[in-house]
């Protein structure tokens, strides 16, 4: 099984603080329930710690408006210690066999560097290695 990048988000302010907002393309990576409008998963980190997220969509409006619950959402940012500018990066791996969704992971990064135009992107679990 061959992860597949569903999202990546540079965190703003409003991030830190209260939801995280999903990208709808992502929406089709998340098998809600015909007629819900959320559901409970769970992704696994660099060091292979479970974390649960409860993603939710609006129940009326022109779009959905995905968002990951500040009540799931919020012990990973201050767990991770992510602020501002921060990024995360969740993925999922499919088994071929079935199609079915077998596991969601998730990655807490900080930039560390820019080097040849290219901003570097550390695991925050790593920052210690790199002195910072």
């Amino acid at each position: 099984m061959e992860p597949v990048h569903l999202l990546t988000k540079k965190l703003k302010k409003s991030h830190i603080s209260h939801a995280l907002s999903i990208p709808i393309h992502a929406l089709k990576a998340f098998p809600i329930p015909e007629g819900a409008h959320m559901m409970n998963f769970e992704a696994v980190d660099a060091t292979d710690n479970a974390w649960r997220f409860c993603l939710s969509t609006r129940l009326t409006g022109a779009y959905p408006k995905p968002v990951l619950l500040r009540s799931s959402w919020h012990r990973f940012v201050e767990q991770k210690g992510l602020a501002s500018g921060d990024r995360v990066v969740f993925f999922m791996e499919r088994d071929e066999a079935d199609d079915m969704v077998r596991r969601y992971t998730v990655r807490a990064q900080r930039k560390v560097t820019t080097l040849m135009g290219q901003d570097v992107w550390v695991d925050v679990e790593h920052l210690p290695l790199y002195g910072l």
